[in-house]
C-alpha cells in the first residue's frame, strides 16, 4: 500500500504553527529578534530540538532567518509559499540530507570495493529503472530505489547496507512527495537519467572520488531549478 506524505512530527508541526501566529499576529514584528530557543520551548511547553525544527520549518517558510552570533529575526509576516506546501518541501529536505550522509559515503565504497557481479547488477538496475520511465511515480521510485540499493550493496558495508534498508520506507516517500512538489517528470519521465549513467561509469573506473561528487551534486538541493 502507498505511504502517506512525508510529515515533520505533530510537535513540530505545532510549535511552528503557534509562533507562525504571534509573527502574522503582529506580536513580533518584521526585524524583531525572536527569544532563545530556551525561552521559546518554556512559552510553548516543547523541548529546545522540537523549536530548532520549528525555527527551520518558519524559516523555509521565508518568515524568519538566523543570524550567525545574533539570534533568529522576522523577516516576514506572511510566508513566500502557502505554509503546508513549505511544510512538505521542508520535510524532503531532511529526508535528502540524510540520503547525502549515507548514500554519498556507500558511493564512494563502492566505487573501491564493488566486483564485477556488482557492476552487473547496478547496470540492470539501472536498466529496469529507465523501463520505468513510462510508470506512474511510486513505480518509478521503487526503480529508482532499487538502483541506489544496488550500489549501496557494492560498498559491501553491512552497516551501510541495513541503514540504508531501515531508511527506504521514508526514502520513498520523500521522493514521491518531491515528485508530487516538482512535476519533475512532466517534462522529463526519466528525471535523473544522465546523473545515475555517470555513477555507473565512475563505479566501474574505480572512480571513489568521481563517484561521491556525482551522488553529492544530485543530492544536494532536491529543489534545484
Amino acid at each position: 500500500m502507498p505511504l502517506g506524505p512525508v510529515r515533520p512530527s505533530p510537535l513540530v508541526e505545532q510549535a511552528a504553527a503557534r509562533l507562525r501566529e504571534q509573527i502574522t499576529g503582529g506580536t513580533w514584528p518584521v526585524g524583531t529578534r525572536l527569544p532563545g530557543e530556551t525561552t521559546l520551548a518554556k512559552e510553548l511547553g516543547v523541548g529546545r530540538s522540537t523549536v530548532r525544527e520549528a525555527l527551520r520549518a518558519l524559516a523555509g517558510a521565508g518568515l524568519v532567518r538566523p543570524r550567525q552570533g545574533s539570534g533568529v529575526f522576522v523577516i516576514a509576516t506572511e510566508p513566500a509559499e502557502d505554509w503546508p506546501t513549505r511544510l512538505r518541501r521542508a520535510a524532503v529536505t531532511d529526508v535528502y540530507e540524510v540520503r547525502m550522509a549515507v548514500e554519498v559515503h556507500a558511493a564512494r565504497l563502492a566505487a573501491e570495493r564493488r566486483t564485477a557481479e556488482d557492476i552487473t547488477a547496478i547496470e540492470a538496475a539501472l536498466a529496469g529503472r529507465r523501463a520505468a520511465g513510462a510508470a506512474a511515480d511510486p513505480a518509478f521510485v521503487d526503480a529508482d530505489i532499487a538502483f541506489h540499493a544496488a550500489v549501496v550493496a557494492a560498498a559491501h558495508n553491512p552497516v551501510l547496507a541495513d541503514l540504508f534498508t531501515e531508511f527506504t520506507p521514508v526514502l520513498r516517500e520523500g521522493l514521491i512527495e518531491l515528485l508530487a512538489l516538482t512535476g519533475l517528470r512532466t517534462t522529463d519521465p526519466d528525471t535523473g537519467d544522465a546523473a545515475h549513467e555517470a555513477l555507473v561509469r565512475a563505479l566501474a573506473a574505480g572512480d571513489a572520488e568521481g563517484a561521491a561528487e556525482v551522488l553529492r551534486a544530485e543530492l544536494a538541493d532536491p529543489f534545484a531549478g
